[in-house]
């Protein structure tokens, strides 16, 4: 009865409801247009130099939005509005999936980092173009595709591309996620030919398109570095655009200043974002910028929480950035610190190398 009673009131004080209240606020300024502007004058101030030219497109920042977040492309202006570069909605799936999992994620403050242990929570692909489609800004949209966790791993290519052929002509580049580690039923193909087959058929029906998407793929920090070169090597002798580095990890290293809570989780299932990864993903961004000798983008994403850990990760080799556990925490103000600090370093470092581009 006690747990009954309790359970709204334990909701109410969990990091679940924390950010579906900050999502449902987000949702509701930028349906104004008086809160767009709210947002765009408090929380993005003009920074000239973060701009860039990948992909074939102009990025007004090279700061986007991970994918994550905006699971179903609901907050596309509020995004734009925040003063993101770009915005990677997703994952989503053919089929809408929603998963009961409560807690879904843990905070763990002290070292700033999120537990993600829910599964995909999607609403279809149809939903998702719908609401797409009801967005007003001019943000480049990434979409992060993935299949549905009821869907054998043989048939896994199937649904990559029956998301990828009715999205191709609302968004503006594809990620293909192959870093689906979230519960204790993971889907991780880390061999050539399950890559290859998830790849295939996309780059087939790219072709006949009159328009070019760019594709990527996102891979996870766990795998060796034999098959991060293998993934660099599918980029290299494929039409493949670029990688994005790295998903979740279901490691739990980094986490010396949680052991109170860690402890009391015990060994669940689920994967790990935020400040523990920065390492391990700067080794994979120049392991991979080395293997490509340059040639290729790559997106940074995990452990960003300064605007001095992305100077880090575009000297690994990063050629754009993502961030999602740090706007979890910090909102519109940490991207805001970002985002002028990054802008006064990149300023900088131009004057001093004037004919760098």
């Amino acid at each position: 009865m006690k747990k009954s009673l309790f359970a709204p009131i334990k909701y109410l004080a969990s990091a679940d409801f924390s950010l579906r209240f900050m999502k449902w606020r987000l949702r509701l300024a930028a349906k104004l247009p008086l809160g767009r502007y709210f947002m765009r004058h408090r929380y993005s101030p003009p920074a000239e130099h973060l701009d860039t030219e990948t992909f074939g497109m102009h990025f007004p920042s090279m700061i986007g939005l991970a994918a994550g977040y905006d699971r179903n492309g609901t907050l596309i202006d509020a995004m734009e509005a925040m003063g993101f570069g770009y915005v990677e909605i997703g994952a989503i799936t053919p089929l809408p999936q929603h998963d009961n999992t409560s807690p879904a994620i843990y905070k763990f403050k002290k070292d700033h980092a999120i537990l993600n242990c829910a599964d995909i929570d999607s609403d279809g692909v149809e939903q998702v173009i719908e609401n797409i489609k009801s967005h007003n800004s001019k943000i480049i949209i990434g979409c992060n595709i993935a299949k549905n966790s009821a869907t054998a791993a043989e048939d896994a290519p199937r649904d990559y591309l029956r998301l990828f052929r009715p999205l191709y002509q609302y968004v503006d580049y594809f990620t293909v996620n192959i870093c689906l580690n979230t519960t204790d039923n993971p889907y991780l193909p880390c061999k050539r030919e399950e890559v290859m087959a998830i790849l295939q058929p996309l780059f087939e029906f790219r072709r006949g398109q009159n328009q070019y998407r760019p594709l990527l793929l996102k891979i996870s920090p766990d795998l060796t570095n034999e098959q991060v070169d293998m993934m660099a090597d599918i980029m290299i002798d494929t039409p493949l655009d670029g990688i994005v580095a790295c998903g979740g990890t279901t490691g739990r290293h980094g986490l010396e200043n949680s052991t109170e809570i860690t402890h009391k989780l015990g060994r669940i299932p689920g994967a790990l974002y935020g400040t523990p990864l920065k390492e391990r993903t700067l080794e994979v961004i120049r392991r991979i910028y080395a293997r490509a000798k340059g040639t290729y983008p790559i997106i940074g994403c995990g452990g960003i929480t300064t605007a001095d850990d992305i100077m880090d990760m575009i000297e690994a080799g990063a050629t754009l950035v993502q961030l999602s556990t740090e706007f979890i925490y910090g909102g519109g103000k940490s991207l805001r610190n970002i985002r002028l600090g990054l802008n006064e370093r990149l300023r900088k470092a131009k004057l001093k190398n004037p004919d760098k581009e």
